[in-house]
């Protein structure tokens, strides 16, 4: 629905690959209005036309009113771009909140029903005011390289690692399968490798330029870079996951499974950097909505 109304805001030049991306999206909509439900339509897992994550908190289905509903919006690559969001995002936000149109606003949905009222920004660890109680600090102008600051990605050497767990439904991506089938109903446990291989298409995808692959991630790093990441694939081959409590997520929530997997040994500083790269940027199929982010422990 945001990226509807994102589309109907812009010129038609700039609306053209908005209302391309979004077609499928729509499309599965009226089909499943149609239908109850029950279609063989598969929602599309990239419905804008840049890279962002939509991440919402998990916790209550429902919400009362002047209940906050907390969510992150997380624009990546060419897309971290301040003014994409003060002057196209955050105005389309505004509106979904105050909309009348009777496709989105009805009683006990959220859309039409709320209002924006503080915005927070990253900068490392911490989160920084850009919206106070709906009022927008027009001085602030955030980098796209902000959010990482201070962030060393290593561990502490006197903790071990062994756990990890989904925050949000996790769903594997065709392209990291290797050769395995995904079979009706059954849960195939993702291990070190696959996760560290849905990270490097997750990153290819948000080099400049379209269409890009693995092997062009790996090429746009130095040597230093290329080593520390050979290095954690060869501590990932050696680990198993020894047992899990994955389960299918919630009947609304997309994904495969959810819940704790425990490895065979602890994860190893080199492999843990890389993991907390991926649980910043989610991995995975649906990565768009929020899906394939993670906590280690």
């Amino acid at each position: 629905m945001l990226g509807t109304i994102i589309g109907n805001r812009l010129s038609t030049n700039e609306a053209g690959p908005w209302r391309k991306a979004l077609a499928p999206l729509q499309e599965y909509d009226e089909q499943e209005r149609a239908d109850s439900g029950k279609h063989n339509q598969t929602i599309p897992a990239n419905p804008w036309p840049i890279a962002a994550t939509l991440f919402p908190y998990s916790g209550k289905i429902t919400y009362g009113k002047e209940e906050l509903l907390l969510w992150e919006l997380k624009l990546l690559g060419e897309s971290a771009d301040h003014g994409l969001f003060l002057e196209v995002l955050l105005p389309a936000m505004e509106e979904a909140g105050y909309t009348a149109d009777p496709r989105w606003k009805k009683k006990h949905r959220l859309w039409g029903n709320f209002e924006v009222h503080n915005i927070f920004v990253a900068r490392g660890k911490h989160w920084e005011p850009l919206v106070r109680e709906g009022k927008l600090d027009l001085r602030y102008r955030p980098t796209p390289a902000q959010w990482q600051e201070g962030l060393t990605f290593a561990a502490p050497a006197s903790r071990i690692f062994d756990t990890l767990t989904w925050l949000t439904p996790f769903a594997h991506d065709e392209r990291v399968m290797n050769g395995r089938v995904k079979k009706r109903n059954v849960l195939i446990v993702p291990n070190a490798q696959n996760i560290l291989e849905s990270l490097l298409w997750r990153v290819a995808k948000l080099l400049p330029g379209r269409f890009n692959t693995p092997a062009q991630a790996l090429a746009s790093m130095n040597a230093d870079q290329l080593a520390a990441w050979q290095a954690a694939e060869t501590e990932a081959v050696s680990l198993i996951v020894r047992h899990h409590e994955l389960q299918p997520p919630r009947r609304y929530d997309l994904g495969e499974m959810i819940g704790t997997q425990k490895f065979s040994a602890a994860l190893p500083p080199t492999l843990l950097r890389y993991l907390e790269l991926a649980a910043i940027l989610h991995v995975g199929k649906f990565a768009h909505y929020g899906c394939g982010t993670f906590g280690v422990r």
